[in-house]
C-alpha cells in the first residue's frame, strides 16, 4: 500500500513566460496583445482553432516576478494577493515571426485581464499556463454553423481563416454594435451575421440562441461550433443534441463565461456535478 509520503508529488503546471511586443486596439471593446520573446521557443501550435491558455496575472500590489512558484507564494501571500488565472483564446500562432496573438474583451476597469490588456506596454510579462484546445474545422463537413459572443470572436475568426475556400455555412457573432465589428477573412460560402445587443448587458439576452434557432437548417452533415456565455450555451445544447440530433463529433459547445460570475467561481462551479450537467 502506498502511503502519502511515498506518493509522487503533484507535477507543477507549465508556465511559458513571454513579453508584450505590441498592443493593438481592434475595436472599442477588443484589444490585441502581440506577445513574443525567448519563451516562444516553448510554444507549439497544437492545430486547434479554439486553442486557449490559462494566463496568470500578478496582483498589482505585489512585486512577484514570473515564472510564479505558486506553492511558495501561498505561504507568504493572502489569497487575495495571489496571481489570478484567466482563460483566453489564442487568436493566432505566428511562429515564423516569433509571435503569439491574444485578443481581450475589455470592460473598462472591470475584472483583471481586461484592464491589464488595456494598459499593457512593450516589455510587460505575459504568463501562459500551458496551451489546450479541441476544435478545428472539419473539411469533410457539408456546412458549418458557428455561433458565439465577443469572448468567442477570436476563436471564430481563427476557424474562418482555417476553412477551405469551398466551405459553406454561417457564422453568428453577438457584439454590442457596429463599432465592434472586426474585419474577418472567411470563405465566400460562409455568411457572417453580426448580432447587436444595442446597449443591453452581455449575457442578459436571448439574442444568440434566438438567431441560431432562426437560422435555416441546411441539408447534409453540419459541424457546429457554439461557444459563449453559459446561459446561451445551456439554451442551445438541447436544440443541437435533441431537436437536431447531432452526434457528439459534430458539436463543439462550451461555456466560456457566466454572467454575474468571476472566472474563479465559474470554473469551480463547472467542476461540480451540477455544473458538469
Amino acid at each position: 500500500m502506498t502511503t502519502p509520503a511515498q506518493q509522487s508529488p503533484r507535477p507543477k503546471r507549465t508556465q511559458i513566460v513571454l513579453e508584450v511586443i505590441e498592443r493593438i486596439q481592434l475595436s472599442p471593446r477588443m484589444v490585441r496583445i502581440v506577445a513574443g520573446g525567448a519563451g516562444m521557443a516553448e510554444v507549439e501550435n497544437n492545430g486547434f482553432t479554439d486553442a486557449y491558455t490559462k494566463m496568470l496575472f500578478a496582483h498589482p500590489d505585489t512585486d512577484v516576478t514570473p515564472p510564479y512558484d505558486l506553492e511558495a507564494l501561498r505561504e507568504k501571500l493572502g489569497p487575495e494577493l495571489m496571481p489570478s488565472r484567466r482563460t483566453y483564446s489564442i487568436r493566432r500562432f505566428d511562429l515564423d515571426n516569433g509571435q503569439l496573438w491574444i485578443d481581450f474583451v475589455a470592460h473598462g476597469t472591470e475584472g483583471i485581464a481586461g484592464p491589464w490588456a488595456g494598459s499593457a506596454k512593450p516589455g510587460d510579462a505575459v504568463v501562459l499556463g500551458g496551451i489546450g484546445g479541441g476544435y478545428r474545422p472539419d473539411e469533410t463537413a457539408d456546412w458549418h454553423l458557428l455561433a458565439g459572443d465577443d469572448a468567442a470572436l477570436p476563436a471564430i475568426a481563427s476557424a474562418l481563416e482555417a476553412m477551405p475556400a469551398n466551405a459553406n455555412g454561417v457564422a453568428l457573432i453577438e457584439v454590442d454594435g457596429p463599432a465592434d465589428h472586426l474585419e474577418l477573412s472567411a470563405p465566400e460560402g460562409i455568411t457572417v451575421e453580426w448580432l447587436h445587443r444595442d446597449g443591453q448587458e452581455a449575457g442578459t439576452t436571448t439574442l444568440l440562441a434566438d438567431a441560431v434557432r432562426a437560422t435555416e437548417w441546411r441539408e447534409g452533415r453540419v459541424q457546429v461550433f457554439a461557444h459563449g456565455e453559459r446561459g446561451a450555451m445551456k439554451a442551445l445544447r438541447p436544440y443541437f443534441t435533441e431537436e437536431r440530433g447531432l452526434e457528439r463529433a459534430q458539436l463543439s459547445l462550451s461555456a466560456y463565461w457566466a454572467h454575474g460570475r468571476k472566472e474563479d467561481t465559474f470554473q469551480a462551479e463547472k467542476r461540480e456535478p451540477i455544473g458538469q450537467i
